[in-house]
């Protein structure tokens, strides 16, 4: 036998025993894979092929955001750099549109200079605060982008607030000044004996008419001598404003934003949303929040975006504003969307070039509804928080859908669901002392883990640092690690989409069953053609848990209890059906349109507490009857069982 034939064979039995080796491999992983998919694998299979596409698209966007704003920390990019770097690209372009004014980038970058020049040249310097309170307007953002030219961080107040609420915001926030609108300034001269002495007015848009020490702000600005400012040493990871939250419980908490958190803020609603520096944005949202004031203001900073601006909403010249700036991308919150839909139909609600709505809070009922009537392609609903590290984003047009994460590689973003207990609001823990993960369809809150020294999973808290440790929770994914407490309750469907159902607190439990005050009160609204209307619960001694209770705007007296009647029993499962109903004047609400309910959840069913007009479920008809004083007296003695 030759060397050729001896090599032959060998080769021939080489390839032998790889074909057996290799057939056993395949038919082990094919026998593996049998086994995995009838032990319930095949939901896996299902959701990665469900979701792969959607993943990878979200994990660009997120890996994007990352590069961006690790770049900005290295080359120590603030906002009013990149601003800068803006204006450079687009120095004529429109930066924003105000009622019939125009403001090109080079004019909103020179009045923030002029600013900038004038609190340095009046003594202010870097981590001083100043207020800053008004209505949308052109000046608005190159405000507070001139003060952190210097370093000096605005204290974005609601408008809206007056007395105590307003008092508490200046003083909490440390400022040293506040910049106030003119036809505001009555709010401020009734509570300037409450506010430090040694506070500087400065009244924007004069004149004003009332008496207070104050400076005239477009006045003193337009007097200053341009220079270079000296260096500032502001820096990327530095205190940019802070954004107050709502105040529907308690008086509102002043969250701390960095130049980090408005940029990571910023780009990821670019990304994820394709906004582009050719769109116009429509911005009926105050400037103060959150919506319009970051993630709104960020895409003209950041991006080029045109912005155009409205002092306030209005429900009639919504679609009027969009065909007059030819906008092609608009912002909302939920109540935007049922106050739109209740307005009388007209040719200027179609004839608009809006593709593309973003917000948080449209309600599931009316979101098919709203596209359809108004002709918006797309609708991308959000869930975050100001101060906090679980920003989510739906870009899929799922309807009902607050946003999405991974299933496949969920430890690329790090948030998830733990459940509470209803009743006392408390964490539920294995033995381990590990916070224990809710499951797709099961209700809990959603928190975010808190990584130190990544500016995406950081929690920058709020000025108040007892009201930031109340918000971190220890031991949720691993022992010793720390995450974000968003404080809501939400679901997650198989494939990674969240649905909004409450604030903690505000889901209570009934009969053994979790209501959610947010689904019922979207029942209710539908029913009364898209009214106001706050749901809550309240105890009723005898009674586990808390009765459900509907507060209802009518101040016309124009809603059918019958047929509200019929639409809550025909919608509602009974557990989740108000046993109770009052009928309010008017509605107090928060400057994004939340409604207020602590003062109600207070009084309660009690009718001796308010003079408006209350109905109880009776148990044997299953229809409401008028609740007097008497009947209180017998529900709260036991007499009559509801």
């Amino acid at each position: 036998m030759n060397t050729l034939t001896k090599v032959a064979i060998y080769f021939a039995l080489g390839f032998i025993c790889v074909f057996i080796l290799e057939m056993k491999f395949w038919l082990t992983s094919a026998l593996l894979f049998t086994i995995y998919l009838f032990t319930g694998g095949w939901r896996f299979v299902r959701v990665v092929i469900l979701t792969l596409p959607r993943d990878i698209a979200g994990l660009k966007c997120l890996l994007l955001v990352k590069y961006r704003v690790g770049r900005n920390l290295r080359n120590n990019r603030t906002v009013y750099k990149i601003f800068e770097e803006t204006v450079a690209r687009y120095p004529k372009k429109t930066f924003a549109l105000f009622q019939n004014k125009t403001w090109t980038f080079s004019d909103a970058k020179s009045y923030s200079e002029r600013l900038a020049n004038y609190l340095f040249e009046s003594g202010y310097r870097k981590g001083d605060v100043i207020a800053l309170y008004s209505e949308n307007c052109l000046e608005y953002i190159p405000i507070w982008l001139g003060m952190s030219r210097i370093g000096v961080v605005a204290a974005l107040i609601n408008f809206n607030l007056r007395d105590q609420s307003l008092s508490h915001c200046i003083k909490v926030a440390g400022a040293k000044g506040i910049i106030f609108a003119a036809n505001l300034a009555e709010a401020i001269k009734e509570i300037q004996d409450t506010l430090p002495r040694s506070l500087t007015y400065y009244c924007l848009n004069g004149p004003c008419k009332v008496d207070l020490p104050l400076h005239y702000l477009d006045e003193e600005i337009n007097k200053v001598y341009f220079n270079n400012l000296p260096a500032a040493g502001v820096k990327c990871s530095d205190r940019l404003f802070y954004v107050y939250t709502s105040g529907t419980t308690g008086l509102p908490k002043a969250a701390v934003v960095t130049n980090t958190r408005f940029c990571y803020m910023g780009y990821g609603i670019e990304l994820l949303l394709k906004l582009k520096p050719s769109d116009v944005l429509y911005i009926p949202l105050p400037l103060y929040h959150t919506a319009g004031g970051i993630l709104g203001a960020a895409q003209s900073l950041l991006n080029g975006t045109t912005l155009a601006l409205r002092s306030k909403f209005s429900a009639s010249q919504f679609w009027t504003d969009c065909i007059q700036y030819n906008c092609t991308a608009a912002q909302y919150i939920g109540e935007i969307c049922r106050y739109l839909l209740a307005q009388p139909k007209k040719p200027e609600e179609t004839q608009h070039n809006v593709r593309i709505m973003f917000g948080n809070g449209i309600k599931p009922q009316i979101w098919n509804l709203f596209q359809e009537r108004f002709k918006v392609k797309q609708i991308a609903e959000f869930y975050g928080a100001t101060e906090g590290n679980c920003s989510i984003v739906n870009t899929q047009n799922k309807v009902g859908a607050v946003g999405f994460t991974t299933r496949i590689l969920p430890f690329l973003y790090p948030i998830t669901l733990i459940k509470i207990n209803p009743e006392t609001n408390e964490i539920i823990r294995d033995s381990r002392g590990i916070c224990v993960k809710a499951e797709p369809g099961e209700l809990g809150e959603l928190v975010g883990k808190i990584i130190k020294g990544d500016p995406c999973r950081e929690f920058d808290g709020y000025v108040d640092e007892k009201a930031t440790s109340k918000k971190i929770i220890r031991d949720v994914f691993s022992k010793g690690d720390m995450a974000f407490s968003t404080g809501d309750i939400l679901v997650m469907d198989d494939l990674g989409y969240f649905y909004f159902r409450d604030r903690t607190g505000d889901t209570f439990r009934w009969r053994g069953e979790n209501v959610s005050t947010n689904e019922v009160e979207a029942v209710i609204s539908n029913a009364i053609g898209l009214q106001d209307a706050v749901v809550y619960g309240v105890e009723v001694p005898g009674s586990e848990g808390r009765a459900g209770m509907a507060s209802i705007v009518d101040s016309e007296g124009i809603v059918n209890m019958t047929q509200l009647t019929q639409s809550l029993n025909r919608t509602l499962p009974t557990y989740a059906r108000p046993l109770f109903i009052r009928f309010i004047q008017e509605a107090d609400t928060t400057g994004t349109f939340k409604l207020k309910k602590n003062t109600l959840r207070d009084e309660g069913f009690n009718i001796n507490l308010f003079h408006d007009k209350v109905f109880y479920l009776d148990s044997k008809s299953q229809q409401y009857q008028t609740l007097t004083p008497e009947v209180y007296s017998d529900i709260v003695l036991g007499k009559i069982r509801i």
